[in-house]
């Protein structure tokens, strides 16, 4: 498999990441001032990990994706 190269600063060809990066960007990156790039790193991964496990999705039904695996399980 090769990597895709899209056109720069295209979101319609890339929506997804696009989405998700002005998400981490307004809830995440701009409301926090950090003093350390150690610091930066350890407040945004855990905002990843709660956006991935925790954060209802609007995709979703509006259910987080920890919630959403359980149904689908079940």
């Amino acid at each position: 498999m090769h990597p895709e190269y899209i056109t720069p600063y295209s979101p319609e060809q890339n929506g997804v990441i696009e989405r998700f990066m002005r998400t981490l960007k307004e809830e995440c990156i701009w409301l926090n001032l950090f003093s350390s790039f150690a610091e930066a790193k350890a407040i945004i991964e855990a905002w990843i990990h709660e956006y991935n496990t925790e954060r209802p999705h609007q995709e979703l039904g509006y259910v987080s994706p920890g919630e959403y695996r359980y149904e689908l399980a079940a």
